[in-house]
């Protein structure tokens, strides 16, 4: 398939596409410092907004994600009509990390089953209604990450409504999981078509060894605060349908306003890390354990703790990482505008640059993003894989698909021109194929890695809409 265009990058049309979010404890120790702005300063009605679009997950966390078919139209509504009590809207309680939720999203072909009328489907973005296989080439999901190797039933027209529930209770997730059971069997017309379990690794950080659910973005008028204090807060239009966003201007949303007013759009993807490549390139590319950790921490931005390069540059801080009012407070044009600390290419200053010297506008790409771990981690020092499928499954939400995720996955993940390393990817999420290459500035030479393998794969994605809490009900009361 051919590409459906590029963008320059600064014409401002497009976390972190694999970008972290902030933990609720980390979210309540900013309430106080971040100057977040109330709901009431802009008018967001955050109840009818579904928990899921705006809570950072629980820590520790465990869930499940599920994709359902509708077959019947009428059964979809009825399963709706279940469904409708386990969702919630809002902020989360002060006592965040109790409790389950569950978010309910839709593909434009579930939209579809469920008998959306053609004018209401219409109204939906281009590429919500192409869907993500469509669009792959264009956002670097080619060779083994390209649909055709997805994992079924992604990119097939199957998956009609995703499923997510999260928790940082065992009992209180299966008590969840049980009641949406009991709504699928009770409703002959609509099937569970997959299912996959999530979970935080003992260690608390990803299969790549890194603390994961650092930053969210700092959203006016949400009244809950960005990780990064000196971060001014970004319009809540660029996250929620029906309020203006960093343009002035608001959104096009889907028809009628009951539809869309409040909803918001999630790339879905699952994506396998392939840890012993991974650990394999830093051994052959280093002298020492502690360059080898130097190196992973100069690919990918931090520290396995966390801790920031920009602020904490030649070796690993804990106690720094564990502060959340510090472990965020950097901006890098202040802090390290030309590389020599966090490189321009480094994976978390490519997909969240914040105030660097870049081509275009950081502030027009922001997402929210929901990082989740599945599979089993690789023992430590393991440099041969063994064959378990272990990774990722990221949902990345904001009111634009096409100059948020599509943007930040084809100009700042997948090329370098706006941070000028033309043709270089992101040294972690880029899809290298064994020939790609990554730049670190250094004093008094610069050094190129080359031969980078990929170290992630795409098994699948899909498109959604998350509507909001009165758009359920409207969905769940079609006629015909």
């Amino acid at each position: 398939m051919a590409p459906r265009g590029r963008w320059s990058a600064g014409c401002g049309w497009a976390v972190r596409t694999e970008t972290d979010t902030e933990t609720d404890t980390e979210a309540e120790a900013h309430m106080n410092t971040a100057d977040s702005g109330s709901a009431a300063d802009v008018g967001v009605e955050i109840d009818d907004v579904q928990s899921g679009a705006l809570r950072p997950r629980p820590v520790p966390y465990q869930g499940k994600f599920v994709f359902l078919r509708v077959d019947d139209r009428h059964a979809g509504r009825a399963l709706l009509q279940r469904l409708l009590p386990l969702t919630s809207g809002g902020l989360p309680n002060v006592d965040s990390d109790q409790g389950a939720w569950v978010a309910v999203a839709f593909t434009y072909q579930g939209l579809r089953a469920l008998g959306v009328p053609q004018k209401s489907l219409d109204s939906f973005p281009r590429a919500f209604r192409e869907g993500m296989a469509a669009r792959a080439e264009l956002i670097g999901d080619v060779g083994e990450s390209g649909p055709a190797h997805w994992e079924a039933p992604f990119g097939t027209g199957d998956v009609h409504i995703a499923l997510s529930a999260l928790s940082s209770d065992a009992a209180q997730l299966d008590q969840e999981l049980e009641r949406a059971r009991v709504a699928f069997q009770d409703t002959p017309g609509v099937q569970v078509i997959w299912q996959q379990e999530v979970h935080q690794l003992p260690t608390g950080r990803t299969t790549f060894g890194f603390r994961d659910g650092i930053s969210h973005p700092n959203i006016e008028g949400v009244g809950l605060p960005g990780s990064n204090p000196r971060e001014t807060p970004i319009k809540a239009g660029e996250f929620i349908l029906g309020y203006p966003d960093e343009t002035g201007n608001l959104p096009p949303m889907p028809s009628p306003e009951v539809l869309g007013r409040n909803g918001t759009y999630a790339a879905v993807r699952k994506v396998h890390t392939n840890v012993a490549a991974w650990r394999r390139y830093l051994r052959a590319n280093s002298s020492s354990a502690e360059e080898e950790a130097l190196l992973a921490a100069k690919m990918v931005g931090r520290w396995p703790s966390g801790a920031p390069l920009a602020l904490t540059p030649e070796r690993d801080d804990p106690e720094l990482a564990a502060d959340p009012h510090r472990v965020n407070d950097f901006l890098y044009r202040e802090n390290d505008d030309r590389g020599f600390r966090c490189p321009a290419g480094a994976h978390i200053r490519r997909t969240n640059p914040r105030d660097a010297t870049i081509i275009g506008d950081a502030r027009m790409h922001r997402l929210i993003r929901r990082g989740t771990t599945y599979g089993p981690p690789l023992p430590e020092g393991v440099l041969e894989d063994d064959g378990a499928d272990r990774g990722l499954v990221g949902v990345f939400l904001g009111a634009h698909l096409e100059r948020q995720f599509e943007f930040i996955k084809a100009e700042w993940v997948n090329d370098g021109n706006f941070i000028g390393y033309p043709g270089e990817q992101d040294p972690v999420a880029g899809h290298h194929g064994g020939t790609g290459s990554v730049t670190i500035p250094e004093k008094p030479v610069r050094r190129r890695l080359r031969n980078l393998p990929s170290f992630v794969v795409t098994r699948g994605g899909e498109y959604c809409f998350v509507p909001g809490l009165r758009a359920l009900r409207w969905l769940a009361e079609l006629e015909g």
